[in-house]
């Protein structure tokens, strides 16, 4: 049977079975016999403390004392009196002789004197921690004396622990009982435990048994008198080693002196009441402690108050103990958002305290409040989140965003308010990196689509910045189907001239992501323009991104060169499908270089393709095309002629259905550059060809109509084998017979002299179809019989 009560209880030690907490590392000192230890629970691993009494004899004093204790905190709450959790007793037998341990378990406090070495505050700062600590005490004090009618029996140093949010409360109750005054007469001890209090912390009644006197005192004059106990050992640094020591004032506080000697009074009737010690006393009139006790009564207050506090409280925090301010007011002020007391202008001041953090602690103490508010629907918290979006957002884990954050701030996209639209907009600066790629497409780029065509300048054109700097977290073709349509189709059109410089800077930010294709075809064209903007920052703007993409493209067409230069000669527009486009194009810049200088056009397709890409220094297409292309540019917005866009996904934002109308607008449009390729001239009619070779032949000359008559003859020719040679449009054969000209005279019936005679137009053939068609107008050109018959009619109504 004791074996396995032996293995039951386990000793003492660290394997306790009963208890559902793990007992760690000793702190140095305790109150009385006790021991205070670290802890931590096996459920959750939450820090506590655990407090434990052994005893050899289970009548033992201490350990009835400590029973007391126990029953005590148990039932005594009080928000400056520590927490009880849990408690056991135990009985080990180990040693020859068996042991009792009673187990106290707490929330994590820490004695007050290493609490004190371990802050190491010095002068005001150290006034006015002390000045809250005492508060603390004071309160908790009052509320055992005044409204309980408890007697604590021994405060001092020892019996106060701190917490982790720095707040003193008290404990040590193995010496509490009531207040035994209604039995004035009653000779025995009231405090049934007094002897575990140390003379030096005694009274002189106490000291003396007096318990008659006792019961006719206050009931707070043993407790007042330890307070004044306490107050010298903080202040002094050291524990009180007899009584005599509480006359050395010096290191009291000249503003507490007064209250410190009132509590110390001889005359237990003249002891200073620890609730007017609070309410009266100027030392508790600091900084500090109105701060935190504006803190804890918040919901008491009106919104003017709070929001005056709140504006000043940035600025107050830097004046008050950074340890202080960081574990216990931003933990209060943390709350205090979360639950709706505090009002907007707080997120200023929880973001400062909160930048005085570890990032580890930032993110378990300030983010979780953060996230919680993003679903407010206070628009003034709202619009104070996304001000100070930059503080935190970068903390924000991308899950967390995603699934909790931009739910709640995707509505400010929408919202009335064009502030808050535009807030909205700048913060997804910072979040759209942690957006999934189902949110930035399926989401994000749809109310980016409409932002790019409100109201308001100034979000069209943050809208394009945004935008471009965006652009590397979207997929490949998201890109392609957004950015060319988002900035040349909708920034770089827009009225507002800060929208088409947004845009072309957004061009230039993102020209890694385009081809060539669209380069020259899509972006180039549309930035041109801009060279003639009325705005002079648009045209440098758009000067520079013509330079930048003009190297990009000639720095492709170098390594082209470079590498296909052997199979350059060789290559024509037909065996390079996918490139006609840009051959196309190219060949119209080569015919309008020779249109311009008068020359014929005299190279054939076959002949365009090497000296487009033979040489790698000369590039003719690029020296050619800016005396040519941009004038043709100015004339028409669309020519993006025989070029093949590629092909762009059916979406359901706005800019997807932009591109499909760009795209049946260049089907539309297929003039572009090929509308002034003169390589094949329409042939004239031989009527018209026979007219301007009159035209071109001089008046003077008698016969001409040897070779003006050849040219009808000739133009029938080409008409018919105008495939097996380009030249033959141009080329005169030489004369074979002088007689045809005299056979068009004769059948035309015309003079010799005439000049025209030779292209006059044969007679008709049949002369019957105008002559009944003349007839027919004839017959019905008998208005002027019916008229004169109604003139009859009338000259017969007057006879």
């Amino acid at each position: 049977m004791l074996k396995f009560l032996k293995g039951v209880v386990a000793g003492s030690g660290t394997g306790l079975k009963d208890l559902p907490y793990n007992i760690g590392d000793p702190y140095p000192s305790a109150w009385g016999s006790w021991s205070h230890f670290r802890g931590t629970s096996k459920d959750d691993g939450s820090a506590v403390s655990i407090f434990s009494l052994t005893g050899t004899n289970p009548q033992d004093g201490h350990l009835a004392a400590g029973r007391n204790g126990v029953k005590r905190l148990r039932t005594v709450r009080h928000p400056n009196i520590l927490s009880f959790l849990h408690s056991t007793e135990v009985e080990s037998f180990d040693a020859p002789s068996p042991k009792v341990t009673i187990y106290i378990v707490t929330e994590l406090v820490m004695p007050l004197s290493e609490k004190i070495k371990e802050l190491g505050l010095e002068g005001t700062q150290r006034d006015e921690y002390y000045a809250w600590g005492l508060h603390q005490v004071a309160k908790a004090v009052s509320f055992l004396n005044n409204d309980c009618k408890l007697v604590h029996g021994n405060v001092c140093m020892s019996s106060v622990v701190v917490t982790q949010t720095l707040d003193w409360k008290l404990h040590a109750f193995d010496v509490l009982s009531e207040f035994d005054w209604a039995n004035a007469t009653a000779t025995g001890p009231m405090l049934q435990y007094e002897w575990l209090v140390g003379l030096q912390y005694k009274p002189m009644e106490l000291a003396k048994s007096d318990w008659a006197t006792i019961r006719k005192s206050p009931p707070w004059a043993i407790d007042s008198w330890g307070l004044g106990c306490l107050i010298y050992e903080i202040f002094s640094g050291m524990k009180l080693g007899k009584t005599e020591e509480l006359r050395n004032t010096a290191s009291i506080p000249k503003s507490l002196l007064p209250d410190y000697q009132r509590l110390l009074s001889s005359m237990p009737s003249r002891r200073l009441n620890t609730s007017k010690l609070i309410e009266n006393s100027e030392y508790f009139q600091n900084k500090l402690v109105d701060t935190i006790h504006f803190m804890e009564i918040l919901s008491l207050k009106d919104s003017v108050e709070k929001d005056t506090f709140f504006r000043k409280l940035p600025n107050l925090a830097e004046q008050l103990p950074r340890q202080i301010v960081l574990k216990k007011l931003l933990p209060l002020l943390a709350s205090s958002l979360e639950f709706g007391s505090a009002a907007a202008s707080a997120l200023t001041a929880l973001l400062k305290m909160g930048s005085w953090l570890q990032p580890e602690e930032f993110s378990l103490k300030v983010l979780p409040t953060i996230v919680k508010l993003f679903a407010s629907n206070d628009r003034a918290v709202r619009v104070a989140l996304l001000q100070h979006i930059d503080q935190y957002g970068e903390s924000l884990s991308a899950q967390v965003v995603d699934e909790q954050v931009y739910p709640h701030v995707a509505t400010g996209f929408a919202d009335t308010s064009a502030f808050i639209r535009e807030l909205t907009l700048k913060s997804m600066l910072i979040l759209a990196p942690k957006l999934s790629q189902r949110t930035l497409s399926g989401s994000l780029l749809k109310y980016l689509s409409k932002l790019q065509v409100d109201e308001e300048p100034a979000i069209r054109t943050n809208t394009t910045i945004l935008l471009g700097n965006i652009a590397s977290y979207l997929n490949e073709g998201t890109r392609k189907r957004v950015l060319i349509n988002a900035f040349t189709v909708r920034a770089l059109r827009d009225t507002f001239s800060p929208a088409r410089g947004a845009g072309v800077m957004a061009l230039c930010a993102t020209s890694s992501y385009y081809d060539m294709t669209e380069i020259a075809t899509r972006i180039l064209p549309n930035i041109v323009v801009l060279i003639i903007d009325p705005d002079s920052d648009v045209r440098s703007k758009a000067f520079q991104a013509v330079d930048q993409f003009l190297h990009i493209v000639k720095q492709y067409n170098e390594k082209g060169n470079v590498g296909d230069t052997a199979d350059a000669g060789s290559l024509g527009i037909s065996s390079m499908p996918g490139h006609a486009g840009l051959l196309g194009w190219a060949m119209s810049s080569l015919t309008l270089k020779g249109k311009a200088s008068d020359q014929a056009p005299v190279a054939t397709a076959n002949s365009i393709t090497p000296a487009t890409i033979t040489t790698s220094t000369s590039n003719p297409v690029l020296v050619v095309t800016p005396s040519t292309a941009p004038v043709h540019r100015v004339s028409s917005s669309t020519d993006f002629a025989d070029q093949p866009m590629p092909p762009s996904p059916t979406s359901t934002d706005g800019w997807g259905e932009i591109e499909n109308g760009i795209h049946e607008e260049q089907d539309s449009d297929k003039d572009g550059w090929d509308d002034i390729e003169p390589l094949d001239e329409p042939k004239p009619s031989p009527a018209l060809a026979n007219i301007q070779a009159v035209q071109k032949r001089p008046v003077s000359q008698p016969k001409p109509q040897a070779s003006a008559s050849l040219r009808p003859k000739s133009t029938v020719k080409v008409a018919k084998d105008e495939d097996d040679d380009l030249w033959g449009s141009i080329a005169a054969p030489p004369p074979k017979s002088a007689s045809k000209p005299l056979n068009v005279k004769a059948g035309g019936a015309v003079d010799d002299d005439d000049p025209w005679a030779a292209i006059a137009a044969p007679p008709p053939t049949t002369k019957a179809k105008p002559l009944s068609a003349g007839r027919g107008r004839g017959t019905k050109a008998a208005a002027p019989r019916l008229g004169a018959q109604r003139i009859n009619r009338t000259s017969s109504t007057r006879m």
